[in-house]
């Protein structure tokens, strides 16, 4: 079976982290591109093509962070699932909290999988090929 290619939107505010986040996947023959929005409204104007995000591509998968400005994490991935037409995207939680708070609010809003940023860089790169691994190469995408 021939593997498509994906497109993913990660929400993040943290210039460090997107870039991590973006060589991370650079070498990917499976991701054929990623989208960045920078706060929440950014990523609810991407997912629902508003003001100039009104061509955006619909992503295969969701990276996002719960500490956000404007809205947080939370409060997208809930916009995100209430949606008929975006509730199937999985949506990945990384973020540095590992607070049981935030793990329960994101899975009772219907997270795919809650993921903490490791602090070291070898083992943050370790984390996004797993995410590779299993969400672009095993698991079957809607």
């Amino acid at each position: 079976m021939k593997l498509k290619p994906a497109h993913i939107l990660l929400v993040e505010d943290n210039e460090g982290d997107i870039l991590l986040t973006l060589e991370a996947f650079e070498e990917s023959k499976l991701v054929s591109e990623i989208s960045v929005a920078r706060n929440g409204q950014e990523a609810l104007d991407f997912l629902f093509r508003k003001g100039s995000f009104v061509h955006s591509p619909k992503p295969d998968l969701i990276l996002l962070d719960i500490n956000l400005p404007i809205y947080n994490g939370h409060e997208v991935l809930r916009q995100i699932k209430m949606d008929s037409s975006l509730k199937k995207i999985p949506v990945i939680m990384l973020t540095t909290s590992s607070n049981p708070k935030d793990v329960n609010i994101a899975y009772s809003n219907h997270c795919n999988s809650y993921l903490k940023k490791p602090l070291e860089i070898e083992e943050f790169f370790n984390v996004i090929k797993k995410i590779e691994q299993f969400w672009l190469q095993l698991a079957i995408r809607p």
